[in-house]
Parts: C-alpha cells; structure tokens; sequence
C-alpha cells in the first residue's frame, strides 16, 4: 500500500511539474478587463486629440464591457502624458493616445524629453489619420503653389507661414516643404492653431498648414484661399484641392495620425483584444461618418503594422529634425 501511495505522489508532483512547463496567459491578461481603463491624452480638452481619444474610450467601453476614462495630461508637446503611460504597468489598463507630434517629432526636438518613442511603447492600432491643408489669405496674390514657390525663391525669408507651435504639425509639414522645395520662408510661432489662423484671417501672416476642419469653414467663406492638401493622395473630404506631391514635390507626404499604445511589454492577447475592438468600432458607418466629418480618414490595421509605420515615421522626422538643428527646451 505504501509503494502504491508513493507512486501516486510521484505521479501528481511529475504533473505539477508539466503544467509548470505548459504556456499560459499572464496573469494580467486573464480576465482582461476586470476594472476601469483609461486613455491618457497629452493635450487639453477639446482639441483633435482629445475629441479621438474620447470616441476611442466611448467605443471601448461599449465592447469591453468596462468603463474606458480619458485622462488629459497636457504639457510638452505630448510628452508628459507620453512618459507616465511609458513606465506604468503593462497590464492594459493605462494607454495613451500617441500622435505625430509625441511619438514621431517631440522626442527628438525637445531636449527635456526622456523616453524612447519606439522602445518605450507597445503599438496597438493607428486610429486615423488626415492630411493638413495649406492656404492662403483670400487677397494673397499667390493662387497655386507654383506661385509661392517662385515668389520664395526670388525673394527669400520674405513670405512667412504661421504654426501652432515649434513641433507641431503646421510646422514640421512646412519645415519639410521648404526642404523638397529648396525655399528660405520664416516660421511665426504661435500657440496653438487658432491664434495663428487669427493672424492669418487678417494678412499678418502669409500662409500656413492646418487641419481641414478648421480651415475648410473660411475657405467656404471666401475668406482663405485652399493651395494643396499634405496628403500623398487627395484627401475624400475635399477631392477638389490637389496634393503637395502632384503638384510637383512626388513622395511629399505629411500626415497627422493618433494611435493607441501602451507601456512596453503588454501580453499579446491584451493587445489583440483591443486592437479587434476597436477595428471593429471604427468600421461603424456611424463612427467612420464621424470622424470623415472631422476630417480624418481609416486604414485597417494590425498592431504589427501600426509598429511598422511608427518606426518609419520617427526615422523620417528625427531625420529632418537633426539635419535641420531644431531645438526646443519645451
């Protein structure tokens, strides 16, 4: 009896230690969710990136069965909110809503940046994406982009273009523009958009690059004149106005995108969970209308794929922003 009992007990221990062996979802993973999630977002209430991260929380929240918050951590072109999702737990419950401007340019153009905007993160899903829009004051003597252009290049640093801020996308889409042209036109720095479409507005300022929702209500009104869209293909929201890049500039592209990250080293089965939902959200006609709307456009795709695109758009800014010596102490 007592050889039997002590096969018995080798048997259970040989099992316990299979299952040891055997692959198994974290922890953090089983059950996913079990509590509140939130989006942090790395600017203030209202503007672009806010009003995305609160349609993605919304969506999730519906398919997660669990309450999604948004938690707005403004400062430093993104990068704060960007460094406290960077080092919080990889468990799937705090996640940021990355942008051109935190992931792909402020890392590299602010000096008191300090985490990595491709190591520190794990990719989940590209939200959208849209093309900015360059314009003109309704009385500016130049109607294509031909005739800025010339006018920049018989005249350097004369024509000047208004932006939301150093790093910000008006001004980095500009940056790039006077690079492919090979033009001398000075930055006016503003804080915000809106201020410098105040500017614009009353002929203070020569150009700028903006979203389409903002400009597109004073095109409509006579009162900007639209040049061309930062897209490498035009833009559904406004087919009528032609790109950068068959204007003459080709491979000319610069797009303003919010995508979901987290922290480095989320369980897989987190980040497919969320990246299926919120495909799923965005398919919507109801969403997809929303954000067409707004401007923005969707391109399905996988987390892998997101990795992908984030990689080659840290390397094309961080590029032109070291060839370039931009700085700010932000």
């Amino acid at each position: 009896m007592r050889r039997t009992r002590q096969q018995t007990r080798r048997q259970i221990i040989g099992l316990i230690g299979l299952a040891g062996l055997a692959p198994a979802l974290p922890a953090s993973a089983q059950g996913y969710p079990s509590k509140q999630t939130r989006i942090v977002v790395g600017f203030t209430a209202g503007g672009p990136s806010d009003i995305v991260g609160r349609i993605a929380a919304q969506q999730l929240a519906e398919r997660l069965g669990q309450s999604v918050i948004v938690d707005n951590r403004p400062g430093a072109a993104g990068t704060i909110g960007a460094d406290i999702v960077a080092h919080s737990p990889p468990d799937g419950y705090t996640l940021y809503l990355a942008s051109q401007t935190s992931h792909a340019v402020a890392p590299y153009l602010l000096t008191k940046a300090n985490f990595d905007p491709v190591k520190d993160v794990t990719t989940i899903i590209r939200v959208v994406h849209n093309p900015l829009l360059m314009v003109v004051p309704a009385a500016s003597p130049h109607k294509s982009l031909a005739d800025i252009v010339n006018f920049a290049r018989a005249n350097p640093g004369k024509i000047n273009f208004g932006t939301g801020g150093i790093g910000s996308s008006p001004h980095m889409s500009m940056e790039l523009f006077k690079k492919v042209a090979k033009i001398n036109i000075t930055p006016i720095h503003y804080k915000g958009d809106s201020a410098a479409i105040v500017d614009l507005l009353s002929g203070q300022v020569d150009m700028l690059t903006s979203s389409i929702s903002a400009l597109m209500p004073y095109v409509e009104g006579g009162k900007l004149r639209p040049i061309a869209i930062t897209g490498a293909k035009r833009s559904p929201v406004v087919p009528q106005i032609p790109t950068i890049a068959e204007s003459g500039y080709e491979g000319y592209e610069v797009l303003t995108w919010f995508g979901l990250v987290g922290p480095p080293g989320m369980p897989k089965e987190i980040v497919e969970r969320i990246n299926k939902e919120m495909s799923a959200a965005i398919a919507t006609p109801a969403v997809r209308q929303q954000m067409l709307k707004m401007g923005f456009e969707i391109v399905p795709n996988t987390p892998e794929e997101f990795n992908k695109y984030l990689n080659e758009e840290a390397t094309k800014w961080r590029t032109l922003i070291r060839e370039l010596n931009l700085k700010s102490e932000g």
